[in-house]
């Protein structure tokens, strides 16, 4: 093994020449082989990866390592429940280390709720290969054959005697590869996994003796504070720094475009940046109130866009000539921000030459790059650990605050911390992008599609797919030139677009006077969905209307259903209009199916804590800007539910050991807006097709 004093990073090692023992002593190894793309893409093994890998030790404790990071989703506990599964240890003797690109094998990032499905299958593979050495060990011990060996709490047992698995390890130094084919234990027989479990770090969170990376002090330590443009498309046309250079303890570092301060607190840091005289230039930018317009009329091409689809089945245009029945409706959504609890941190130091970064970022390895290339050196110089980190939602994919550290720390020769404050984090980060969905849709007298068009402007291409089954159908979506950063926000477009399909769908329900629930599973081909549909029905006691009529009583039901990620969700809501217009949740159940459940009370703490970041966005989160400035930088202006927004919110969970674990961070959010546009539909008769659906809290 290798660290900072003693050689290069494991992903940059070729595995004969890694030293797995020094640092950790005694023991078994075992280690997935990475996988990287083949000339035509993706294997079969799935998306490229650097594998994993195992340490067993002579204390009967494990050591896994995966180059996924934990911000706050708790995939730790979920992920280190497999490897206690496969060793036959219980979970306080597994130790998981994420996210350090010393010692953690390269990963693309954490991110597209990948984290079950890649490193949760990785580290089974992985584990799968020390249980089978562990059990060959076990059997030339106790002298029986391998068959006959079990594995449990810590102890290999045989017929007539046992033998800790520690004490197998004593004067061993093995290193076993798993094979990507390699058989873990069938989720029908885990006795650790899938079962009730404690997070073991869960009592320093609710104490606060976890450390972020924005807790982070070394010896030494300055403040860094960045120069920003003052709206986007300014550039930096002169700058004077005379008065912050002569500011007591300040440093003021100013590259090309960069401009930078550091200071031994924060206070003179910010005194320091006020100092800093700045002139800009830029012309104007698209406004809030012309956006939909712009994006339709800006089309981004010839750009290397991977999230687009162009999805065609059967003859559209002559579908739609034929139709008795036709609906066309567009939907929109608004730019909404991450609004992370720990804005982004980054802390930097050099020693001899290298680098290290503790970052909280979702991509340490692209992030190790990142720096590689802007600093000019090797990435074997250049080390990302990622602390534990306050939440990301996809927000912390980008590694700018990272480099201006480690500028700022060469420059002074000091370790330099560099936090947003909360304005910066939302007029520097990037945001969801806004969608602009048309729908076209064609059915029969009866109801039944028989055509439809979907296209997505911007957002993305995320559950553009449809579930039901039409015959005829055009699915596609068109980058445009967005006038504010955008990029990746938890369940990316799916949010947007399953919005637009389920409220489309009720829409019709309405317009042939058929029950919501009966329309949605009379055209659903995929089972699992459909499964989760009536079971959320069934909770909620969904009442039948064969009339689809709105009550119009001021209480309303909705219910929407969405397919993303190998997940299947299904939500209903339940609301109240006052006479006053005012919107009121009253309760929401949302069921989910995500394959074999790992860690059941973190998948329900996801699916809740998914609900409730949906309402925001559902109700009346959105980002205000004109020219280029955003308006409302600050959380006394850019609403977030709280306490008083959240219903009682009820979990449906159906296990599928038969199935592989697909990830619980995004797919729960995606079906929560429609069934709520849905069911204000129901109470009112007001069809509202744009997120936010009530800004100020009331109904239009």
């Amino acid at each position: 093994m290798t660290d900072a004093a003693r050689g290069l990073p494991y992903d940059l090692q070729a595995p004969e020449q890694r030293d797995y023992f020094d640092r950790y002593g005694d023991g078994l190894v075992a280690i997935l082989p990475p996988q990287r793309p083949g000339p035509t893409g993706w294997g079969r093994g799935g998306p490229p990866h650097g594998g994993a890998w195992i340490h067993v030790g002579t204390h009967g404790r494990a050591r896994a390592f995966t180059g996924k990071v934990e911000v706050g989703q708790g995939t730790r506990t979920a992920l280190a429940l497999l490897v206690a599964e496969e060793l036959g240890l219980p979970l306080a003797a597994v130790e998981l280390t994420v996210g350090d690109t010393d010692l953690c094998p390269w990963d693309m990032g954490t991110f597209g709720s990948r984290s079950m499905a890649d490193a949760g299958e990785h580290l089974r593979a992985t584990g799968a290969a020390a249980r089978s050495a562990l059990v060959a060990l076990a059997a030339e011990r106790l002298g029986v054959r391998a068959p006959e060996v079990s594995l449990g709490d810590g102890v290999a047992r045989g017929p007539s005697g046992s033998v800790p698995i520690g004490e197998l390890m004593r004067g061993l130094r093995r290193v076993e590869l798993a094979s990507p084919s390699a058989r873990p234990r069938r989720p029908s027989d885990w006795k650790v996994a899938g079962h009730a479990a404690s997070d073991p770090g869960a009592r320093d969170v609710v104490t606060g003796a976890r450390r972020f990376t924005s807790d982070l002090h070394p010896p030494g330590l300055l403040h860094g504070k960045v120069l920003f443009p003052p709206r986007y498309g300014a550039t930096l046309r002169t700058v004077d720094l005379s008065a912050a250079r002569v500011l007591p303890g300040v440093h003021v570092v100013h590259e090309g475009d960069f401009v930078g301060v550091a200071a031994p607190d924060l206070l003179r840091a910010h005194a320091a940046l006020r100092a800093v005289r700045a002139e800009w230039t830029g012309g104007p930018q698209p406004s809030e109130a012309d956006i939909v317009r712009h994006l339709r009329d800006h089309p981004a091409e010839g750009e290397d866009f991977w999230d687009v689809i162009d999805h065609s089945v059967g003859d559209v245009g002559s579908a739609f000539a034929a139709a008795l029945v036709s609906l066309r409706e567009t939907y929109t959504t608004a730019y909404i921000a991450h609004v992370p609890l720990e804005p982004h941190a980054a802390v930097a130091a050099w020693e001899g030459g290298r680098l290290t970064v503790w970052l909280g970022t979702q991509t340490p390895f692209r992030a190790r790059d990142a720096l590689s290339d802007a600093l000019a050196i090797p990435p074997s110089s250049v080390r990302v650990v990622v602390p534990s980190t306050g939440s990301g939602f996809g927000g912390k994919h980008a590694a700018e605050l990272a480099v201006a550290a480690a500028r700022l720390a060469k420059a002074t020769g000091r370790p330099v911390r560099i936090a947003y404050t909360r304005e910066e984090e939302f007029s520097q980060a990037y945001f969801r992008p806004m969608a602009v969905i048309d729908i076209r849709s064609g059915a029969g007298q009866d109801g039944r599609l028989t055509a439809w068009e979907f296209h997505n402007l911007n957002a993305g291409s995320a559950a553009a797919r449809t579930p039901y089954d039409i015959p005829n159908q055009k699915i596609d979506n068109q980058p445009s030139e967005s006038p504010l950063p955008q990029g990746s926000y938890r369940a990316l477009a799916a949010t947007a677009n399953t919005f637009a399909r389920e409220s489309h769908m009720d829409e019709l329900a309405a317009r042939f006077g058929r029950d919501p629930v009966e329309y949605r599973l009379c055209h659903l081909a995929d089972e699992r969905l459909a499964a989760v549909l009536r079971a959320v029905a069934a909770r909620a006691g969904w009442v039948p209307r064969p009339a689809a009529a709105p009550s119009a009583s001021g209480h309303g039901e909705g219910i929407a259903i969405g397919l993303e990620k190998g997940g299947r969700v299904a939500t209903f809501a339940d609301v109240a209009v006052g006479p006053d217009r005012r919107l009121e949740i009253l309760r929401i159940v949302t069921g989910y199916e995500c394959g074999a459940i790992v860690h059941p009370a973190n998948l329900r703490s996801q699916v809740e804590g998914a609900t409730v970041m949906a309402l925001g966005g559902a109700l009346f989160e959105a980002i205000h800007f004109e020219n280029g400035r955003i308006l409302n930088p600050r959380l006394s202006e850019y609403r977030v539910p709280r306490f008083r927004d959240v219903p009682p919110i009820d979990v449906v969970l159906l296990d599928r050991p038969d199935l592989p674990s697909a990830g619980g961070g995004e797919t729960p959010l995606i079906a929560v807006a429609p069934a709520i546009a849905n069911a204000i539909y129901d109470a009112t008769g007001r069809r509202l097709r744009a997120l936010p659906l009530v800004p100020d809290g009331t109904v239009p």
